[in-house]
């Protein structure tokens, strides 16, 4: 006599089905500014920047909060991102602006406009690298050298054969960097150069009253140029463009002689007959 068994089917779902999930309010959502978020979509961030301040919005937005004390653990399980990466994308954001930190707790930073981006932290997409201990190194057995086979030598020969020989180059000589010329306020002993001159007559302008007034201007204001010969050329021009007359330098205060009219003969006074007593 055989004892048998009978299977019962219970109702559930057909192998190779997958529960659909589709997203809902109703299942909690963020209030999340429009500004803000446009901010984000136009920022140049990395991918894993950006996973990693998405997911401080959901840590904090959605939860109704502008900061908030959250571990990396937490951005790394939202995101999937290892806890270096959590931590290394969440210094470069802070660094970029974009999260504050508030003592101990960390949020978005609301004011867009002090977001500033710069290329050397949009290198970081490569994966961070780990220390690793114990690194065996790898022995090679030492190969032979192609000159001692004999195979190599007669093609060696043969193709060297009708070749001219190869003469090796000289090295090109370094060139001395020249130096570079700093602007600097107006020379003392500064004076025309033959290029000014040849300018000034074929512009007819006159240097001798051109070069007082250019002199004073700039004095006065304190300009620098690292070719005031050049500058001068710039003035000559503007003078014929312009059609400006060269004002006569200034007397400074200083070389202002006294003119002692103490010492000066102005003549006899003569005092009217009904100026006197």
């Amino acid at each position: 006599m055989t004892n048998t068994a009978e299977v019962i089917k219970f109702p559930g779902p057909e192998p190779g089905e997958q529960e659909r999930r589709v997203a809902d309010i109703d299942d909690g959502y963020t209030r999340f500014a429009n500004e803000l978020l446009e901010a984000i979509a136009s920022a140049d961030l990395t991918a894993r920047q950006l996973k990693v301040m998405l997911a401080y919005i959901r840590k904090t937005y959605g939860f109704n909060k502008k900061t908030d004390r959250i571990a990396d653990e937490q951005i790394a399980q939202l995101t999937g991102l290892s806890r270096q990466n959590v931590n290394k994308a969440k210094k470069e954001l802070i660094s970029m602006g974009c999260l504050f930190m508030d003592g101990s707790q960390i949020g978005v930073n609301k004011e867009v406009s002090a977001w500033h981006f710069s290329k050397c932290l949009q290198v970081s997409n490569l994966v961070s690298k780990l220390e690793t201990k114990g690194v065996f190194k790898l022995e090679t057995n030492e190969v032979s050298k192609p000159e001692t086979h004999k195979r190599h030598s007669l093609k060696t020969k043969k193709d060297n054969t009708n070749k001219p020989p190869i003469v090796p180059r000289e090295e090109n000589s370094v060139k001395p960097e020249k130096p570079k010329k700093n602007a600097t306020q107006y020379p003392n002993n500064f004076s025309p150069n033959d290029g000014n001159k040849k300018l000034a007559d074929s512009l007819g302008v006159s240097l001798d009253s051109e070069v007082p007034a250019f002199a004073d201007y700039h004095q006065s204001r304190g300009s620098t140029f690292k070719d005031w010969n050049l500058a001068l050329n710039t003035w000559l021009r503007n003078a014929v463009k312009f059609g400006r007359k060269a004002q006569p330098p200034q007397r400074s205060a200083g070389n202002r002689q006294p003119e002692n009219f103490a010492t000066k003969d102005y003549g006899q006074t003569v005092v009217p007959d009904w100026a006197r007593e």
